[in-house]
C-alpha cells in the first residue's frame, strides 16, 4: 500500500506530524510526505518517510503564491499512483483544495479534517476533539483511517545526528533561540540578552542559535557572554545542538518543537495568539511563560496588535532564568509534564 501524507506548512508543523507519519509507516509499504519549501528540511528528518515531494501550496503559504496551470499539472502527475492519502492540517486550514487535486490524480481514498462540507472530495471526514495537542489531533485522524497509534507518541527525528562538539565545546549548556518566523511570537531581544547575562552569571554556558537571516539578532543576544551560532548550523546540526543542551529557551517557533523532538526540556515564551494547549512543545518537561489571557488571545496575529507587546514583554529575564533551573533539573527520560512557571 502506497500512502501519501501531506503537511504543507512550516518546520514546526511538519515535526508535529511525526507521530502520525510513524503510525502510517507501520502498515504502509511506502510513505511519501508532501510538504512545502518552509517545512522541507524537517520532512527530510522524519522517521517513517520514504520520499518527500515538495510543492508550495497557494492556500497554505503566507506569501502571495500565483496559481499556475503548469505547476498544478506537474503536481497532479506526481500524485498519481497512491492507494490512500491523508491530509494533515491545522484548525484554520482546509484539506479540500489538495483533495481536489488528489481526485484529479485518481487517488481512490482520501482522509482529512474538515469543518466544511467536503462533498465527494473526502472518504473520511474526521471531526477531532478541540484543544488537544496538535500531534495528537493529527494522530487521531490517521487512527480513524485505520493506522493505529505507535506505542511512543513523542516527537522524533531521524538519526544519527551530526557531531557538533566542535561548535559548542561539549554538552550541558543552555540554548537561547531568540528568533521567530512571526514577530508577534517573539520575546523582546533586550530581554533575551539580559537572560543570557543572568544565566552566565549563574554559572551556565549559553549557546545562542538562529537562522542565517538572524545574525544581527543572535549577535545582540549573545553579547560578550554567550556563544553565537547564528547562521552556522543546518537543521540536523541544530537538532544536535539542541539535543546536547540541558534546556532550551524559545518562543513558539520551529526550533522549540525540534528541541522536543530530541528530548530536551523547553522554557517556552508563548504568545497566546494561538492556543498553548494545541501548540506548546509536546512530550518534554515544559515551563510555559507569557500572559495566556492577554488581549491578543486566539487572534492568530502575525504582528502584535497590542501596544508594548505585553503578553511577552511582561516576562522578565529573572523569570526565564529561574524556569531554566526548574526544567534543567528534570530527568530527560521523565514523562512529559508542564513545569509551573516560577
Amino acid at each position: 500500500m502506497r500512502v501519501l501524507v501531506a503537511r504543507q506548512d512550516n518546520i514546526g508543523d511538519v515535526l508535529l506530524a511525526g507521530p502520525a507519519v510513524r503510525a502510517v509507516a507501520e502498515r504502509a509499504d511506502e510513505v511519501v510526505l508532501l510538504c512545502g519549501p518552509r517545512g522541507r528540511a524537517a520532512a527530510d528528518m522524519l522517521p517513517g518517510v520514504d520520499r518527500v515531494v515538495e510543492w508550495r501550496a497557494p492556500w497554505i503559504d503566507p506569501d502571495h503564491v500565483p496559481v499556475e496551470q503548469a505547476a498544478v499539472d506537474r503536481l497532479v502527475r506526481e500524485l498519481k499512483g497512491f492507494d490512500r492519502a491523508l491530509i494533515l492540517t491545522s484548525f484554520h486550514q482546509s484539506p479540500l483544495p489538495l483533495a481536489l487535486l488528489l481526485r484529479l490524480a485518481g487517488t481512490p481514498w482520501i482522509g482529512g479534517i474538515s469543518e466544511d462540507y467536503p462533498g465527494s472530495l473526502l472518504d473520511l471526514r474526521h471531526r477531532p476533539d478541540t484543544d488537544v495537542p496538535e500531534p495528537l489531533r493529527m494522530l487521531a485522524l490517521v487512527e480513524d483511517a485505520g493506522f493505529p497509534s505507535p506505542g511512543d507518541t513523542r516527537l522524533r527525528v531521524r538519526g544519527p545526528l551530526p557531531d557538533i562538539d566542535h561548535l559548542t565545546g561539549g554538552p550541558g549548556y543552555v540554548v537561547v533561540h531568540p528568533g521567530t518566523s512571526v514577530p508577534a511570537r517573539a520575546w523582546p531581544p533586550g530581554h533575551c540578552a539580559e537572560a543570557v547575562r543572568l544565566l552566565v552569571r549563574a554559572g551556565r554556558r549559553v549557546v545562542v542559535t538562529g537562522h542565517k537571516d538572524e545574525k544581527d539578532l543572535t549577535a545582540l543576544v549573545a553579547g560578550e557572554d554567550g556563544l553565537d551560532l547564528g547562521g552556522r548550523t543546518s537543521l540536523p546540526e541544530l537538532a544536535s545542538v539542541l539535543r546536547s543542551a540541558c534546556a532550551v529557551v524559545a518562543g513558539n517557533t520551529g526550533p522549540a518543537h525540534l528541541a522536543a523532538a530530541v528530548g530536551t526540556p523547553v522554557v517556552s515564551l508563548f504568545a497566546p495568539t494561538v492556543p498553548a494547549a494545541r501548540w506548546a512543545p509536546f512530550g518534554v518537561p515544559l515551563a510555559l511563560l507569557g500572559d495566556q489571557r492577554a488581549p491578543c488571545k486566539d487572534s492568530r496575529a502575525r504582528e502584535c496588535p497590542v501596544d508594548g507587546h505585553p503578553c511577552l514583554s511582561s516576562v522578565s529575564a529573572d523569570e526565564v532564568a529561574a524556569a531554566v533551573e526548574i526544567v534543567a533539573s528534570d530527568e530527560l527520560g521523565a514523562p512529559a509534564r508542564e513545569v509551573p512557571a516560577p
